[in-house]
C-alpha cells in the first residue's frame, strides 16, 4: 500500500485538532455563561430587591436588570449555537446600561450590592466579546473603570476610604472576567497543539505500521509469484514439462500474468486498478489474445488489498483466454464492477470457481463466475 500523502494526512491532523479545540471552547462558554446570568440572577436580584426603597431611581435599575438579564439570555443561546454575535453593538448597549444603572441608584447605594453593574456587568462584557482579542474585553472594562470614577466624583465620593473602595472594587470586577477570559482561550490552543501532535502521531505511527504490513505483504506475495514461475522454468529446465502442452502454456502465462501484474501495484499512477489491468490485458495481446479493454466512469482511491481481489481472479481467467476478450471497468464513487468475457474453450461441462464474496476493511468485494458452454463471463464487484 502506498504511503498516506502528506496533505490528507494534515487535513485530518487539522480535523482532528479544531475538534478538540471546539470541544474545550465550548466547555469554556457553558462555564461563561453560567457564571454570568448565576451572578445576576442569585446575588444581584436579591441585593436590588433588598436595597429597593434606598435607590434614586429603582424603577430603572430594575428594568435595567431585566433588559441585560434577557440580553444574556440571548447571548448564551447563540454562543451555544456557534451563530455570529454582533459583539460591539451588544458592548455599546451595555455600557449604556452601565452609565443608567450608576446614574440611577444614588449617592447612598454606589458601593453596595444593588449597584449590581460593579460585579455582573462584567461577565456580560466576557460573553459579548467571547472568540475575540482579549485587547477589546479590556478595552471595555476600562470604559466600565471610567464610568465608575466619574460616578464616584459625581457623587463626591472622594474620600480616601471611598477611593480605595473603587480600586478594590475595580479589580475585584476586572481581573476575574479578564483572568476567565483569556484563560479559555489559552487552554482552547493548548487544546488544540496537543491534539494536533497526538493525531500526527498516531498518524506517523500507523502510516509505519501500513507501510510494513505492505511490505511484508508485498514480500510474501512476491514470494509465492517467483516460486510458481521458477517451478515452471525448472520443469522446462530438467525436460519434465514440455512448452508445447497447453497446461504448461497457461502455467506460465499466469506466473507471468501475477509477477507483472505484481509490479504495477508499486507503480505510481493516477488510475493503480486501470494500471494493473492493463498490464495483465497487454501480457494477453503479447501472447495473441486480442483484447477490448472499455473503462466507464474513474475508479475511486484504493487500496491494493481490494484491487487485488478485483484484479486477481480476472487476471487467473484471462491467463487461459483464448480467440479474443473483452475486459470492462464501470466505476463510481461508490462502487466499481470488473467484468471478463471470453469463448469458452473447453465445452459446456467445465466447471469454474463458485460465486462468492469477501469482505475487506474498505468493503465487500464480489466474485461472479459463469459458462455456458460458447462464452465464459466472469464479474468482480466492489461495494463501499
Amino acid at each position: 500500500m502506498p504511503p498516506v500523502g502528506e496533505a490528507p494526512v494534515r487535513a485530518a491532523v487539522g480535523q482532528i485538532a479544531a475538534a478538540v479545540a471546539r470541544a474545550s471552547d465550548r466547555g469554556a462558554r457553558v462555564a461563561a455563561i453560567t457564571i454570568a446570568l448565576a451572578w445576576h440572577t442569585a446575588v444581584a436580584l436579591p441585593a436590588v430587591l433588598a436595597g429597593h426603597a434606598d435607590l434614586a431611581a429603582p424603577g430603572v435599575v430594575l428594568a435595567a436588570w431585566a433588559l441585560v438579564a434577557v440580553l444574556g439570555v440571548l447571548t448564551g443561546v447563540r454562543l451555544l449555537h456557534d451563530t455570529p454575535l454582533p459583539a460591539w453593538p451588544l458592548a455599546g448597549l451595555l455600557l449604556a446600561v452601565d452609565v443608567t444603572v450608576f446614574a440611577a441608584v444614588g449617592g447612598t447605594q454606589l458601593f453596595t450590592a444593588a449597584n449590581w453593574v460593579w460585579s455582573t456587568l462584567g461577565w456580560f462584557f466576557v460573553l459579548a466579546l467571547w472568540g475575540r482579542r482579549v485587547v477589546g474585553l479590556v478595552a471595555l472594562l476600562a470604559a466600565h473603570s471610567l464610568i465608575a470614577f466619574a460616578a464616584v466624583v459625581g457623587y463626591g465620593a472622594t474620600a480616601p476610604a471611598d477611593l480605595a473602595r473603587y480600586a478594590m472594587y475595580v479589580y475585584g470586577t476586572v481581573s476575574l472576567p479578564i483572568a476567565a477570559f483569556a484563560g479559555s482561550a489559552v487552554i482552547a490552543a493548548l487544546a488544540r497543539q496537543r491534539a494536533a501532535t497526538a493525531a500526527a502521531t498516531r498518524a506517523t505511527t500507523a502510516e509505519r505500521d501500513a507501510a510494513e504490513r505492505a511490505r511484508r505483504d508485498r514480500r510474501e506475495r512476491l514470494a509465492l509469484v517467483s516460486g510458481a514461475a521458477g517451478a515452471v522454468l525448472a520443469d522446462l529446465a530438467e525436460g519434465r514439462a514440455d512448452p508445447a502442452d497447453p497446461h504448461v502454456q497457461r502455467r506460465a502465462v499466469l506466473a507471468a500474468s501475477r509477477l507483472r501484474r505484481l509490479i504495477a501495484e508499486s507503480d505510481d499512477v493516477p488510475d493503480p486498478l486501470l494500471h494493473e489491468l492493463r498490464a495483465a490485458a497487454d501480457l494477453a495481446e503479447r501472447n495473441g489474445v486480442p483484447i477490448d479493454l472499455v473503462t466507464i466512469g474513474t475508479p475511486p482511491p484504493l487500496p491494493v488489498d481490494v484491487r487485488r481481489r478485483l484484479a486477481e481472479p480476472l487476471t487467473a481467467t484471462l491467463a487461459d483466454a483464448r480467440g479474443w476478450a473483452r475486459l470492462t471497468v464501470v466505476s463510481a464513487p461508490d462502487e466499481v464492477v470488473v467484468s471478463l468475457v471470453t469463448p469458452d474453450r473447453d465445452g459446456p461441462d467445465a466447471t469454474g470457481p463458485p460465486p462468492g464474496w469477501e469482505d475487506t476493511d474498505d468493503g465487500r468485494v464480489d466474485q461472479l463466475y459463469e459458462r455456458d458452454g460458447e462464452i465464459r463471463w466472469a464479474q468482480t464487484r466492489w461495494r463501499r
